[in-house]
């Protein structure tokens, strides 16, 4: 599960903090306040290529990070472990 999600410089995003949790959560606003930029970064933090074209105007880099909550005896932390 992600818990947190933190996005900088990503299309309209210049910084955002969402705390996530359990459950459904919706994404709602007005056009162009960044609901599609949200779900970009989901994708790029799963792994999804980047495009340049996505990066704030005005900066170099664009920045996701996210933090899981993962099942120590799930599949997944086997992998991570693995991994290194």
């Amino acid at each position: 599960m992600i818990e947190s999600l933190h996005i900088e410089d990503l299309g309209v995003i210049e910084e955002a903090d969402l705390p996530l949790s359990r459950g459904l959560t919706a994404l709602t606003g007005e056009t162009g306040a960044g609901k599609t930029m949200v779900l970009t970064s989901l994708g790029l933090l799963l792994g999804q290529r980047a495009e340049t074209t996505i990066v704030r105007t005005g900066s170099q880099r664009s920045l996701v990070e996210g933090a899981f909550l993962v099942d120590p005896d799930s599949r997944a932390a086997a992998r991570a472990l693995e991994a290194g």
